[in-house]
């Protein structure tokens, strides 16, 4: 059971990795590439020691704890994904948004959304309920106070759309 806690974790940190990477990218307009090799994992570790409580001091500035090499390792698969199926997955954003335009979506919502997509629909091994509680998640801590509503409803709508999935 530990090897599954730690598996999430992993991947809840990649998630937040991409998060921060995507919405870069749509405010400062930088290739993909450019952000990914840019992207600091001391600086990201020491933000989430503190974040949990510890000093975030490394013991020497190229100690990264392998596991967030692991977590940068998928928050890459989630980029390049949600990157090559850009406009299928925000064609099901656009489908599933009532009474929203893409482009009028909080830049934070808009990513998570693009995110969790993406895994419900190209990543096989990732259970469906899972990626929606993620993304929930995702939306309560960097969204807005009505984040988590607005993600876990369009998102209950894409669950419903996928072929052989029930909420």
């Amino acid at each position: 059971m530990k090897q599954r806690k730690e598996g999430l974790g992993k991947r809840r940190r990649a998630r937040e990795m991409a998060l921060q990477m995507l919405y870069q990218r749509e405010l400062g307009g930088s290739p993909l590439a450019e952000i990914l090799a840019a992207f600091d994992l001391g600086d990201y570790q020491g933000e989430s020691e503190r974040a949990d409580g510890g000093n975030g001091a490394l013991a020497d500035a190229g100690d990264h704890d392998p596991r967030v090499e692991e977590s940068f390792d998928y928050a890459r698969r989630l980029l390049t994904g949600v990157d090559e199926h850009a406009e299928t997955i925000d064609e099901q954003i656009r489908l599933h948004a009532e009474n929203w335009r893409l482009e009028r979506m909080p830049v934070i919502d808009r990513n998570i959304l693009r995110l969790a997509i993406y895994e419900m629909l190209f990543e096989a091994n990732v259970p469906k309920v899972v990626i929606v509680d993620e993304a929930i998640e995702l939306a309560k801590k960097f969204g807005s106070e009505n984040s988590g509503r607005f993600v876990n409803g369009l998102l209950d709508g894409v669950l419903k759309a996928v072929p052989g999935e029930s909420p």
